[in-house]
């Protein structure tokens, strides 16, 4: 039996602002075993950065808030950690890749101070072995010359180098776990699909469990063994990639797969889902895709769907299924 490395239950993370409370989160179930990579994917607004967000409890307070859920992390509750326990884990045991590298690295100390920092924080090394830590690991992600690349500052680099830099920052300490976010948003078809090989090469070899986070579902089939449909703060469907492609079950799903160009029809109009992500303060009752779904029911505007198992490890929140 595999051994669950994260386990989040009922997750919950609203933002009170002046017009009302917004619900980006509310009622997240994800698990992620030892060595496995999951993905979560859903368009823009579904809560997944959100929910990336709150494992590392990064939430802005206020106006963020986690009102409710547990996050177990090898057993133990990170939402009952103090501040200083969580700047602890975060860079050791928990690391994440941030959408666009270039707002996240500093831009006033060179690339060797900002990946030295995280030897000399969590492995305790001085100036000099934190700087040789971080040539090879600038090596080890596929940058050349890193020595002369150390001394250089984020805007002297390239948008593929630089999330090369923070992989390198977020594999520093050989972590237990770590978030992509999104990593390949800014940059071009060929640097995007060099950054996944290179992802998946290092998790593998440094045994990294990965929890990826995008909106494209060709990049989920490339890296993830199982998938998480989020949706409005929701998770609608759960699977094995193979099964999410192949035996999927949920209207959502559906749309989400329907959106992907497919090879040899290149004439055929894309479809699309119609309307928009609900506005989450006041989102719809019951199944929050209702309003945007072609086979909505009366019930699925009135009632939460509940998540039942429809095949083994295949779940899915859909009033049609009960």
């Amino acid at each position: 039996m595999s051994e669950k490395l994260l386990r989040i239950s009922n997750l919950k993370t609203y933002f009170y602002t002046l017009k009302g409370i917004v619900k980006a989160v509310d009622g997240v179930d994800i698990e992620i075993e030892r060595g496995e990579t999951v993905g979560i994917v859903g368009e823009t607004g579904s809560g997944k950065s959100v929910t990336a967000l709150s494992i590392m409890r990064l939430i802005p307070e206020p106006p963020g808030k986690i009102v409710d859920g547990k996050i177990l992390f090898k057993g133990e509750n990170l939402l009952e950690k103090t501040p200083e326990e969580m700047r602890e884990i975060r860079g050791r045991n928990i690391t994440m890749v941030f959408q666009e590298p270039m707002t996240c690295l500093n831009p006033v100390l060179s690339i060797g101070d900002q990946i030295s920092e995280v030897f000399r924080r969590h492995r305790n090394m001085n100036k000099t072995e934190a700087l040789q830590a971080s040539i090879k690991m600038i090596e080890r992600v596929g940058i050349a010359d890193p020595s002369l690349v150390v001394k250089k500052f984020p805007h002297e680099l390239s948008g593929g180098m630089r999330q090369r830099v923070m992989t390198a920052i977020a594999l520093a300490c050989n972590p237990d776990l770590l978030i992509a976010d999104e990593p390949t948003t800014a940059l071009d078809v060929t640097v995007t699909v060099q950054i996944l090989e290179l992802m998946r090469n290092l998790i593998k070899d440094y045994g990294t469990s990965l929890l990826f986070i995008t909106h494209s579902l060709e990049v989920i089939a490339q890296m993830c063994n199982k998938v998480y449909v989020l949706y409005a703060g929701h998770v609608m469907e759960y699977a094995d990639v193979r099964s999410i492609f192949k035996n999927h079950k949920h209207p959502y799903t559906t749309g989400l797969i329907n959106c992907i160009p497919k090879i040899g029809e290149y004439r055929r109009r894309l479809e699309d889902i119609p309307g928009f992500v609900p506005y989450m303060i006041n989102p719809p009752p019951g199944c929050r895709f209702s309003p945007r779904c072609q086979h909505a029911k009366r019930v699925c505007s009135r009632e939460k769907p509940e998540m039942i198992q429809i095949d083994k490890g295949h779940y899915v929140a859909c009033h049609h299924y009960r």
